[in-house]
């Protein structure tokens, strides 16, 4: 393709002779973006696709122009750009950096934002290359976390800062929704609002794109189909799709509920081999996560049951064989994002009783919690129960159990159990 041509393709990305349409700002991942930018390291930005990782990069963008940045010195390139299907490959990634250099002409160290990056066969010896000569400072994205593991640990060992993009967090979900709260009179006074909102978070999820639109289910059908299709049979080679979705709408429908992989098999039919090769794409789309039994032996926590949880609700209300309306599951797996993004390490509690979810830093377990929708008198003995077993085995004085409304504290013994309500949790 002619360096005009590909010029004439990436204006209309970029903001050389225009301002393209940014989005609502999530100012979260802005700040990461600019203490990443510091560190003059490669800036690696994975997630699940449509989780907002292209329009954070034009909003980083955009506030580095309206900063005072001359607008020649950024490049954002788009890899599924249509226009460029037929053009994927190393060589093309050299004529377009090639073709922006010689016509935009930029006019201090470029910023460029390689966007989907996986579809570029050898792209990690451009972007080392680009880094250790000082020639460019480079941000990479892709819906893979092999970019984060096996192709970046070999190719840019040392040299490369991660960004973990999610889908909207409850707080996004309310600003998304035109509810900004800033101090502690605004969640009272609008306590009302917030519970109700939350109902819709739990239903459509955090999608940007599908909270803008107000939930759209046939958004998030299409979503499904594309990671099993673009993000995993075609990168993966994967022929028998129809097994390969069947598993996805098994593992959705089942979050946190612990199962191995041939009892797995054994229900869908699929080999115990498939489940394992297709659980781990399935993982490495950042479709669900899986969580271990808490064990200080690594080969018991591979041996044992894992939990499954799902990237969004919405996505997991869309496609799951769910039969009633399940808050439960959904509060479960409402937490378990919230800590997996807090970037601590999660696990499950199993002994004489269990515990919901523990929560490790470094080699110290930190928390344990239990998450129950609705406590009756039964239930309530049982949760308190698993989750003072995992205080005693960790020498934890304190423990939470989230639920829908029951807000105290008690003490059992010197140990204290707060319960909190969801909505107010996902606040802190």
């Amino acid at each position: 393709m002619e360096k005009e041509k590909i010029i004439e393709i990436l204006d209309e990305w970029n903001f050389w002779s225009q301002t393209p349409d940014c989005g609502i700002l999530r100012e979260g991942y802005l700040l990461q973006f600019e203490d990443m930018m510091a560190t003059k390291q490669v800036v690696v930005i994975t997630g699940v696709r449509r989780s907002g990782k292209s329009t954070l990069m034009k909003q980083h963008i955009k506030r580095m122009i309206d900063r005072g940045e001359d607008k020649r010195n950024f490049l954002y390139l788009n890899f599924e750009e249509p226009k460029f299907i037929d053009e994927l490959s190393i060589e093309f990634l050299i004529d377009a950096f090639d073709a922006y250099l010689e016509i935009v002409q930029p006019t201090d160290t470029p910023n460029i934002f390689l966007d989907e990056i996986q579809h570029i066969e050898g792209w990690k010896r451009f972007v080392r290359a680009l880094h250790e000569k000082g020639s460019a400072n480079v941000f990479v994205s892709g819906s893979s976390a092999k970019l984060l593991s096996k192709e970046l640990g070999t190719a840019l060992t040392g040299r490369h800062v991660d960004i973990h993009v999610f889908p909207l967090s409850f707080r996004e979900f309310l600003e998304f929704n035109d509810l900004k709260l800033e101090t502690k009179l605004d969640i009272v006074t609008n306590k009302l609002k917030i519970r109700q909102m939350m109902r819709n978070y739990l239903s459509s999820g955090g999608f940007p794109l599908v909270v803008l639109l107000d939930g759209k289910t046939d958004i998030l059908r299409e979503y499904f189909n594309d990671v099993i299709i673009r993000d995993i049979a075609e990168r993966h080679k994967v022929t028998k799709i129809d097994k390969l979705r069947s598993l996805a709408k098994y593992y959705l429908t089942n979050v946190g509920a612990p199962a191995s992989s041939r009892k797995i098999a054994n229900f869908t039919g699929i080999s115990p081999n498939s489940v394992e090769r297709y659980s781990d794409h399935l993982s490495d789309a950042y479709m669900i996560f899986f969580v271990k039994r808490f064990s200080y032996s690594l080969k018991e926590q591979e041996v044992n049951p894992r939990k499954v949880y799902a990237i969004d609700q919405g996505l997991r209300n869309t496609v799951s064989f769910k039969f009633s309306e399940d808050l439960g599951k959904l509060y479960e797996n409402t937490v378990f994002l919230k800590l997996y993004k807090a970037d601590g390490d999660v696990y499950y509690y199993s002994g004489k009783n269990e515990c919901d979810f523990l929560v490790m830093r470094g080699e110290e377990v930190t928390q344990a919690i239990q998450v129950c929708y609705s406590l009756t008198e039964d239930n309530r003995k049982r949760e308190v129960a698993g989750l003072l077993e995992a205080m005693d085995e960790f020498g934890l004085s304190e423990g939470m159990i989230i639920t829908d409304d029951v807000e105290t504290i008690e003490m059992h013994g010197d140990k204290s159990i707060r319960f909190v309500a969801l909505w107010k949790w996902l606040l802190d």
